[in-house]
């Protein structure tokens, strides 16, 4: 009878609203069938299961696969660990993170099946860890903020540590999306906010520049800032200094582009609170460093969280435009395989099936980032108080 209920009262409440739904019951039925009997019988996966490699680390010497390896469980034991500190957020995705490396351990063989069900063992570590140290937030933050120079040093090399050089032209596939993205929206954040707080600065040299950098990054699209930074930028730097690496010039142009949009997020976040604020920190004798950081930036960057998400999602997508500079991340890779000689031997080639295969690893992606918003303004009571 509960069942029964909930069908009338939401998909057979009004007579537009049953047609509606036997409209749509109507043309699953017609889509279903065939695409359920493309999927399991027509399509050629040994596309993607052959170069699921190519697909996770791109042209990383398959002598050196343990280095991602070994970085993909120092990454999990850390995300464990933030779990514990940051239950009601993080749990979200964290959930779901685990039960995907525990389906891939069973689907994959091999020194795969060690690394990804390593990575799932070192999540459920970190999380446990919570009862070991209930305190240690600050250890985890610390953590995260080592990752980054541990990451460039394991996957590159460097002299002193053992670890033979990699050069970053071999770095690719989701990997290498992974870390465009983290760095761009890591690095941007702070940038946006120093612009945003400089376009409502009182000083008008500070207010003019800030203003002229966001109106010229902002009217130009992403494709030609990737374009003057991996091919230009070399040009107008002193020959001493040399060719800078590839991916710090995308890294760069990434950074600098999406700084300008946050700092408009961040504005407009900046200009909803109330001057009353502003006036109540000065009568309490509040400096202005100390009305941003504890009375105006917290209220304001709760409020845009939503668009400051939404602006990482679109940076985590942007990360394809790499490929028209030479950078093989997740896109570059399946155009790749496409156009290996022995599925464009097939009728029809394996475009569906690796685009298929690429569209879902990004889905799976800004899903997790969406999700984890949600509950972010959940948490914080954004829209409710």
């Amino acid at each position: 009878m509960r069942l029964l209920g909930w069908l009338r009262v939401h998909l057979f409440s009004t007579w537009y609203n049953t047609l509606l739904t036997l409209g749509l019951v109507g043309g699953l039925a017609l889509v279903v069938p065939p695409l359920w009997h493309w999927i399991f019988a027509v399509a050629h996966w040994q596309a993607v299961t052959v170069n699921l490699r190519l697909f996770l680390i791109g042209l990383y010497p398959s002598d050196q696969v343990w280095r991602p390896g070994v970085l993909l469980i120092l990454l999990a034991w850390l995300w464990g660990g933030s779990t514990a500190c940051h239950q009601g957020m993080i749990r979200t995705v964290s959930a779901p993170l685990f039960t995907g490396l525990v389906l891939l351990t069973c689907l994959l063989t091999g020194p795969a099946r060690s690394i990804v069900g390593g990575a799932a063992l070192a999540l459920l570590v970190g999380y446990g860890l919570r009862w070991r140290w209930p305190h240690a937030r600050r250890l985890w933050h610390i953590g995260w903020l080592l990752s980054f120079p541990v990451i460039l040093i394991v996957l590159g090399g460097m002299e002193g540590t053992g670890l033979s050089p990699v050069a970053t032209t071999q770095w690719g596939g989701l990997m290498l999306t992974l870390l465009l993205a983290a760095v761009g929206i890591v690095a941007s954040f702070p940038l946006g906010l120093v612009l945003a707080l400089g376009r409502q600065s009182a000083l008008p040299v500070i207010r003019w520049c800030a203003i002229a950098y966001i109106e010229l990054v902002r009217g130009v699209p992403l494709v030609s800032v990737l374009m003057m930074f991996a091919l230009l930028l070399p040009l107008f730097l002193p020959a001493s200094w040399g060719r800078p690496n590839t991916l710090i010039r995308l890294l760069l142009g990434m950074t600098l582009f999406t700084a300008a949009y946050i700092a408009e997020n961040v504005r407009g976040g900046l200009q909803a609170i109330p001057r009353g604020q502003y006036e109540a920190a000065t009568a309490l004798g509040l400096t202005w460093v100390q009305t941003m950081r504890y009375i105006i930036l917290p209220q304001a960057l709760r409020a845009v969280i939503p668009a400051l998400v939404g602006q990482c999602i679109s940076l985590f997508k942007d990360t394809s435009l790499a490929t028209i500079v030479g950078a093989l991340e997740l896109l570059g890779i399946a155009k790749t395989v496409i156009e290996q000689a022995q599925w464009k031997s097939i009728t029809g080639g394996v475009v569906f099936e690796v685009f298929s295969f690429t569209a879902v690893m990004y889905c799976i992606f800004t899903y997790s980032m969406s999700r984890l918003s949600q509950r972010l303004e959940h948490t914080l009571g954004v829209g409710t108080r």
